[in-house]
């Protein structure tokens, strides 16, 4: 299976049901894979005001994932597009 990066909206959209049958289909496959977040994903996923049961499977949805760190050389790569372009 190909690999994902799934952002934090992905997540959202995923949780609440919001996609068609078959892009449930697809992120169900995505997610009993080996999910990729990056720690963005990961910090906003975790500063959701949200019940316990949907933290508890957010908490295990981050455990489950391949968290992917970014170092100094992409956040100066990010600043540098984004005074670029609005």
């Amino acid at each position: 299976m190909e690999q994902y990066l799934i952002d934090t909206n992905v997540v959202s959209d995923y949780l609440s049901a919001s996609f068609s049958a078959s892009g449930m289909a697809l992120m169900d496959d995505v997610i009993n894979a080996v999910p990729n977040i990056s720690i963005i994903t990961q910090i906003e996923l975790l500063c959701w005001d949200t019940d316990d049961h949907t933290a508890q499977y957010i908490a295990e949805f981050i455990d489950d994932s391949m968290v992917i760190n970014i170092n100094l050389e992409v956040i100066a790569s990010c600043v540098k597009l984004r005074k670029g372009k609005k």
